[in-house]
């Protein structure tokens, strides 16, 4: 991808790196055990900021490619997921958005696309508007507290596409980093339950078959 490796750099550090939409009345609560409930903690200044940074550019979630086989990569990819999430999110226009949004801020911050697909899963079931008992909001049920830390306290704009998505896989790339590179653990901090295996097992187990 043009410029992947520029905008990915400060992911690849480790602990050192460290718009709106009204809140309907038909929002579902997620009815799942697994909803995101990630626990405020206390971060490093370096990794509140690179945080803060990481979310602020609000470019459009486009994919360039320069080589022609990583561009038909990528087309079959859409292909291949369109189809398969084509009962979940039944118009075709918001699927092929949802899935160039999902690829495009996936690998922004150096996650692999189906992983993050196994963890929408779980977490919302592909449900824009889904919000948890714990408060939780979109697509990878973000805690609103997020916006306070390393936003701009609009918590409206976690039921954005693009915004939400840039949130979830932002901390959970942290999350990682914080494990060093130990998922299982860095899932079950993503869910507020470090070290219980059920969520971590279930995302594994989505991810598993969007591979």
């Amino acid at each position: 991808m043009k410029g992947g490796r520029e905008r990915r750099r400060w992911w690849a550090r480790p602990l050192r790196w460290w718009h709106t939409v009204a809140f309907a009345t038909g929002v579902l609560c997620a009815p799942f055990g697994f909803a995101g409930n990630q626990k405020e903690e206390s971060l490093a200044d370096s990794v509140r900021v690179a945080l803060s940074n990481a979310i602020l550019d609000a470019r459009p979630p486009k994919p360039a490619f320069t080589n022609p086989a990583d561009q038909a990569r990528y087309d079959a990819w859409v292909a291949d997921m369109s189809g398969r999430l084509a009962r979940k999110l039944p118009d075709e226009q918001h699927r092929r958005e949802f899935l160039e949004t999902v690829w495009y801020e996936a690998r922004r911050a150096g996650l692999e696309p189906s992983l993050v697909l196994g963890l929408i899963q779980v977490e919302s079931a592909y449900r824009k508007y889904a919000v948890s008992i714990v408060g939780a909001r979109g697509y990878m049920q973000v805690m609103p507290f997020w916006t306070n830390v390393i936003g701009d306290r609009d918590r409206r704009k976690l039921f954005n596409m693009q915004t939400n998505l840039r949130y979830g896989c932002a901390i959970l790339r942290m999350y990682i980093d914080m494990e060093r590179g130990d998922l299982f653990l860095a899932l079950g901090r993503y869910n507020g339950s470090r070290g219980k295996p059920a969520y971590p097992n279930a995302v594994l187990k989505a991810w598993n078959n969007w591979k």
